[in-house]
């Protein structure tokens, strides 16, 4: 990878920055922006060694891996950037049967996986009116079946429904905005509401779910919009954090942009790993595949996420085909990437605690004095 040399000026005021984050001093907009920035090779090693050693201070050496089950690729919306967005009308689309759901989410937690993450696009047959039980049930059914804890990613759902996803067994609820500057919000999702969408995150943990939120790098942001965003995920409250590089998708408004350059998002996991030392924050195996794990890694991420079983007719998101059918994405796979590294595969138990931990401490802080 090829860095570009920054004027000495640059280098010293990101220098200051990077000083400040590490020391646990809090960053002004402009301090962020100034780490976002970073390009010159010495102080980019600077800073991805400074965020590894963040993620060892709070984490130690253990590192986490979830499993993905995208059970319905039919959605309402008409998102810019998505592959199975409502217009795409040149896809064959799925909707996996309970039964299907069920099967998958044990394979992976006979696998290793420390979670399982339920995922859908806004199914007209699930998101029908306000009456979400369909929904719920299927949780609850799947809650019976694993063990380990669950994650739902359904999209945008009423208020109402979130206490009764999280008695079903949801631990976590995954909605992410993409971005946090209003009017590109409503490029990259016409007819949403930025608001509502926001708020997802907000119910979700004043139901007693952990929530994770996450920005997507190339769609058209500035620094100041990442910036902003990494501030703004702070103040949620939300115990995940994520940034994903944009990858074009074919019959999709945005087919014809280049793809997000992936320093990019190695930089923003850094400053986020930075900024919000014990959050957990995912190396996602649906932009590279299993060759752009130990980058991510490296950046301070300490999540593998998209792990999908091969031959079950399963997709991705950011990248529908890569790595999945011939096995790319599987615990075995991660483990031999691990091997060269600093950092290996936590127990289930150990992060069972850790959220239990969080949650516990969520349910206090919902509760009040």
């Amino acid at each position: 990878m090829t860095y570009r040399r920054q004027s000495p000026i640059v280098v010293h005021r990101s220098g200051r920055a990077l000083e400040k984050a590490m020391g646990g001093d809090e960053l002004s907009l402009e301090e962020i922006c100034s780490l976002l920035s970073v390009r010159d090779p010495v102080l980019l090693d600077e800073l991805f060694q400074a965020a590894r050693a963040t993620r060892e201070r709070n984490f130690g050496d253990s590192v986490f891996c979830y499993g993905f089950v995208y059970f319905s690729t039919h959605c309402r919306n008409d998102c810019s950037f998505c592959f199975y967005r409502r217009s795409n009308q040149k896809i064959t689309r799925y909707r996996k049967t309970d039964e299907d759901i069920i099967d998958l989410s044990t394979s992976l937690e006979d696998s290793g996986v420390h979670l399982v993450d339920l995922t859908m696009g806004e199914d007209p047959m699930l998101h029908h009116g306000n009456d979400y039980q369909r929904l719920i049930d299927l949780v609850g059914r799947v809650d019976e079946a694993v063990k380990v804890p669950l994650m739902i990613s359904p999209g945008v759902v009423p208020k109402d429904a979130f206490p009764g996803l999280k008695d079903a067994g949801a631990d976590w609820f995954a909605c992410y905005q993409e971005t946090h500057n209003r009017g590109l919000f409503a490029q990259l999702r016409p007819h949403q509401d930025y608001e509502v969408r926001l708020s997802q995150k907000k119910w979700a943990m004043s139901s007693g779910m952990l929530a994770e939120e996450g920005i997507m790098i190339g769609v058209g942001e500035s620094i100041a919009d990442r910036a902003r965003s990494v501030q703004i995920m702070g103040d949620l409250g939300v115990r995940q954090v994520r940034a994903m590089s944009f990858i074009p998708q074919c019959n999709t408004p945005m087919a014809c942009r280049d793809h997000a350059l992936f320093l990019e998002e190695l930089v923003t996991i850094a400053v986020m790993r930075l900024l919000h030392p014990d959050r957990l924050i995912p190396a996602s195996l649906d932009i590279e595949g299993i060759r752009g794990l130990r980058s991510r890694l490296d950046a301070g991420a300490n999540v593998i996420t998209s792990i999908i079983p091969p031959s079950m007719g399963l997709a991705g998101v950011a990248q529908h085909e890569l790595d999945i059918e011939g096995g790319g994405r599987t615990v075995e796979q991660i483990e031999s990437v691990l091997d060269e590294t600093d950092v290996h595969l936590a127990t289930p138990s150990e992060y069972a605690s850790l959220i239990s931990g969080w949650r516990r401490e969520l349910m206090s802080s919902e509760a009040g004095p």
